[in-house]
């Protein structure tokens, strides 16, 4: 079964759980005149509401490419993830509307060994659901299942608090219904913040995952002729769609028959690898042969270490002839950018001075990956 099948099965299996969940909670909450259990089954409406929203980006997602869109549609599954997000807002800040409204004008609630079993049911149930569409999010690299596995699991938690209130009422007469109210909305709305400011992240283009730039490089660094991967960009597509470039240092003595080929080896070999499509490869070339450069390399990456923020210096390029010193230098985005600016006068000035009659071209590269 292929992923947007399976995403599909599992949302459906979200849906059916959770509209007998609200449809239980809503009956129970009425009849025992519990606003926490009455909102509880409002959350497990937005859940379904959320896997029928999961299903339509999966299937739009799933578009093959067209002339408009030639990268495919996969970013929709951000957007849905998005209005999701919306939704469990808007269930958490009307949860907390009539928690709020319950405060000032109580109802005292009536509960039924019933009603206390089916929360507890309910509880096993979300547990269950919870671990199966998480661990098939995880499977299946989709951040909506992912989101609605942990949203299950945190609304076990919200049950039990539930339950552990009625219990409360029960033995010592004392009414937590909509303070626990309150405080499910919160924790909801919270969840919803969280959701949306992931999804938006990701469509502004967030920072490469680590492991994901970590198999990259692992891959491109098994060939001989590499001697090291920089500026490696990774542009998101969707959760399983991503179109990559990078830097690598070669011998300058390569020839450009043998870098072509290279090039190509290593673009099949990620694809292999990885599932990502390389369609950029630059090279950097490195001094073999003038010991002159070297040196002079080593001596450099020496007085970089003493500078704050300087993550790396790579592309180091000495041409003799035209008395010209070329690299790249990554600074660390935690520096202010006057900081940063500073930090990149600083060495190219002292650079300038201790080789004097040198040009110094200094590319300022981005902290993109790790």
């Amino acid at each position: 079964m292929n992923r947007e099948k399976k995403i599909i099965q599992t949302s459906i299996i979200g849906i059916i759980a959770n509209v007998f969940l609200a449809g239980f909670k809503a009956i129970i909450g009425m009849l025992s005149h519990s606003i926490a259990i009455t909102m509880d089954a409002v959350n497990n409406l937005s859940d379904a509401i959320s896997s029928i929203i999961t299903i339509i980006g999966t299937k739009l997602s799933g578009k093959e490419p067209d002339k408009e869109h030639p990268l495919g549609h996969g970013r929709v599954e951000y957007l849905s993830a998005s209005i999701i997000a919306l939704i469990i807002l808007y269930a958490g800040f009307t949860a907390l509307i009539a928690s709020v409204k319950n405060v000032i004008n109580p109802k005292t609630p009536d509960y039924k060994m019933v009603s206390l079993l089916i929360i507890f049911v309910a509880v096993i149930v979300k547990i269950v659901l919870g671990l199966y569409v998480r661990s098939q999010g995880e499977k299946l690299n989709s951040g909506a299942l992912k989101a609605s596995g942990s949203d299950a699991l945190f609304d076990a938690i919200i049950s039990a608090s539930t339950l552990v209130a009625a219990v409360i009422f029960i033995t010592l007469k004392i009414s937590l219904e909509s303070y626990l109210g309150i405080v499910i909305s919160i924790m909801i709305i919270k969840a919803g913040f969280e959701q949306i400011s992931e999804t938006i992240s990701e469509i502004l283009g967030a920072r490469v995952d680590p492991e994901i730039a970590a198999n990259i490089k692992k891959s491109i660094l098994e060939f001989e002729d590499v001697h090291g991967v920089y500026d490696l960009v990774v542009h998101n597509y969707g959760p399983d769609r991503f179109i990559g470039s990078a830097h690598i240092e070669v011998d300058d003595t390569l020839s450009a028959n043998r870098i072509d080929g290279l090039m190509r080896k290593i673009a099949d070999k990620v694809l292999n690898d990885t599932g990502i499509l390389m369609t950029g490869i630059s090279i950097y070339a490195k001094n073999t042969t003038d010991e002159k450069a070297v040196k002079m390399e080593k001596e450099i990456r020496e007085m970089i270490k003493a500078y704050k923020g300087v993550l790396q210096m790579h592309g180091f390029f000495l041409n003799d002839e035209e008395k010209d010193i070329r690299f790249d230098m990554v600074i660390d985005y935690d520096l202010k950018k006057e900081e940063r600016k500073q930090v990149y006068e600083s060495v190219c000035k002292d650079i300038s001075e201790k080789y004097e009659g040198y040009k110094v071209n200094i590319n300022l590269d981005f902290d993109i990956s790790d």
